[in-house]
């Protein structure tokens, strides 16, 4: 991805809070440009207010959806209808559905249909079905993290707002995980079992939402550093001080 890709955003503003705009607009500018930026609500009730300067600051179109029965969420129906007519233009590379609401999945699965890319944003209490149909979903509060950790560091990135980062013992508790790394280093490994990091990441994006952030740290290579599950080799040191990092499965030795 890259600044000439062309990105629809789609916020829904009944069910996430103003306060991650600001991240959330600066992560989106990784992966692309927000040609459009709508967001979702009824505009008439108090709950929102919060997000009326928040519009107005980052060039965020408010679509009107007038809650008609009590119980039932018209906002997600005005943006899905939205989203197929902004789909049908043939104009985007690729959407961000900014949600934490399971009613989304289908729509994220139909969008990826047409070959174009979905990047959800989500709350950690997001249905693993929403985060499973995206390319890639990104936790807010893992960007509030970021945000206001400023240099702070690892640590401090993933302690901000009391959220702590995984511990090795959680991280190697979660099988899916643990799998997800094993069997990724596996698939791009030379014949003694050593895969660049880089093409371990780029594995795991082309099969998993995976993003090392909603674990609580900011790089892939940490987190693996963490688990202790693999060796980890630095070569090729450069002037610049960057170097290739490759890494091995411990079960291989």
């Amino acid at each position: 991805m890259n600044g000439r890709t062309k990105l629809a955003v789609l916020i829904d503003a009944d069910n996430i809070s103003a306060a991650t705009c600001e991240a959330l607009i600066r992560e989106i500018a990784n992966y692309g440009v927000a040609s459009v930026k709508r967001a979702y609500g009824d505009w008439t009730t108090p709950q929102l207010a919060p997000w009326k300067g928040v519009l107005h600051e980052y060039a965020i179109s408010p679509m009107q959806q007038f809650s008609y029965t009590r119980g039932k969420n018209s906002t997600d129906s005005s943006m899905i209808i939205d989203a197929m007519d902004l789909l049908y233009t043939g104009r985007f590379d690729g959407f961000c559905l900014v949600t934490s609401d399971s009613d989304f999945t289908k729509l994220a699965m139909r969008i990826r249909e047409s070959g174009l890319l979905v990047y959800g944003f989500g709350e950690q209490k997001t249905p693993d079905s929403l985060q499973a149909a995206c390319d890639k979903f990104v936790f807010l509060e893992a960007l509030e993290s970021t945000s206001e950790s400023g240099s702070g560091g690892e640590e401090s990135s993933a302690k901000a707002r009391g959220r702590a980062r995984k511990s090795r013992q959680e991280l190697n508790q979660d099988t899916k995980l643990v799998n997800l790394l094993r069997g990724a280093v596996e698939a791009v490994s030379d014949e003694n079992g050593w895969a660049h990091i880089s093409e371990v990441g780029s594995h795991i994006a082309n099969q998993s939402s995976f993003d090392s952030r909603n674990y609580g740290y900011r790089k892939l290579s940490k987190l693996i550093e963490v688990t202790e599950l693999f060796d980890m080799q630095k070569l090729n040191y450069r002037e610049d001080g960057s170097y290739d990092l490759f890494i091995r499965d411990k079960r291989q030795r």
